[in-house]
């Protein structure tokens, strides 16, 4: 039979967006969970449905992924994605890719095309190209908005700003360092649950204003910012990228799951534990395979969208941080 609770879950970053982002950020919450929930309703799998609700999100210069996203010190676009199948763990991830409109697409190819996992710059580039995809000019994925904040972020480093972002800071500093990561992260991802009772998870990201070419966060990393396992849950995590890879957060999280704890419950501990540990922000959304859910966050307020045979929910905020 038919699982009868189909779900589908997704987020658009966790940060303290300002009042005048929230309507462009419920709009984009709406687009993607309208397209990845059409996959479900028509017997579609939870790999075809986060992997669709995740592209309207890197089409939607509102997010960090894809185009908008944010720059990289020398004002280029690098993305990481990551797509993972519940029901055989078979999982496809690109990171540092440059000329990908859409890297969650060409993180699908290398899960169903490639015996490997993952890919990273070129060879993801080439790997993508070799099976059907086009490649764009870097420039097309940059817009004005990035290049004028990556531009006002560097002039306050040279006046003095340090960014330590992503130091892992020690007690005595976690005060300024945790005003300073709630700003923008967009990260977005998705889990879904299909009819046929199997769960699968993606997340997708342009990473960090400023960063070092080459960084690659935890949003494209298995077990750190996205996991999917039929036995115990589907996971996807957007914020710090540094503190969430050093605890292997979403594997922290499913393994409580599995444990007998509830989606609920397991992802306000995740999160807790991400601040109690290392002092870390951001948000998870959490599926089990019997359509029990937990969403939380420690950020002012995150991005989300919920939508279940009983309807569909959305907003900005769903816990206080």
């Amino acid at each position: 039979m038919p699982h009868p609770k189909h779900t589908l879950i997704i987020h658009g970053g966790a940060w303290a967006m300002p009042d005048d982002a929230i309507a462009a950020h419920e709009n984009g919450i709406a687009n993607a969970l309208a397209a990845g929930y059409a996959v479900l309703e028509a017997g579609g799998t939870a790999v075809s449905a986060v992997e669709a609700a995740v592209v309207v999100m890197e089409d939607d210069e509102t997010f960090d992924a894809g185009r908008g996203s944010f720059l990289t010190r020398d004002g280029r676009v690098q993305l990481d994605a990551l797509l993972m199948d519940g029901s055989n763990l078979r999982t496809g991830g690109v990171a540092c890719v440059e000329r990908l409109r859409n890297p969650i697409k060409a993180a699908r190819l290398v899960l169903d095309e490639s015996p490997h996992v993952y890919f990273v710059g070129a060879g993801a580039e080439r790997f993508a190209r070799q099976h059907g995809m086009e490649l764009c000019d870097n420039m097309d994925l940059v817009i004005p908005r990035e290049q004028a904040r990556l531009y006002a972020f560097q002039q306050a480093e040279l006046a003095g700003g340090v960014d330590e972002t992503f130091s892992g800071p020690a007690e005595s500093s976690l005060d300024k360092e945790a005003a300073k990561a709630l700003h923008s992260h967009d990260t977005v991802g998705a889990v879904a649950l299909d009819i046929h009772g199997n769960i699968a998870a993606a997340t997708s990201t342009g990473g960090t204003l400023s960063k070092a070419p080459g960084r690659v966060g935890d949003s494209s990393l298995i077990g750190c910012g996205c996991y999917a396992d039929n036995l115990s849950a589907a996971v996807s995590l957007t914020g710090w990228g540094e503190p969430i890879m050093k605890l292997v957060l979403g594997k922290w999280a499913v393994d409580r799951v599995q444990a007998g704890v509830a989606p609920e419950d397991a992802a306000a501990q995740a999160i807790a534990y991400l601040h109690k540990r290392l002092g870390g922000h951001g948000g998870i959304i959490l599926l089990a395979p019997d359509g029990r859910i937990g969403l939380a966050h420690n950020t002012p307020r995150m991005a989300w969208g919920i939508q279940t045979p009983e309807g569909a929910s959305l907003g900005v905020t769903r816990n206080e941080p």
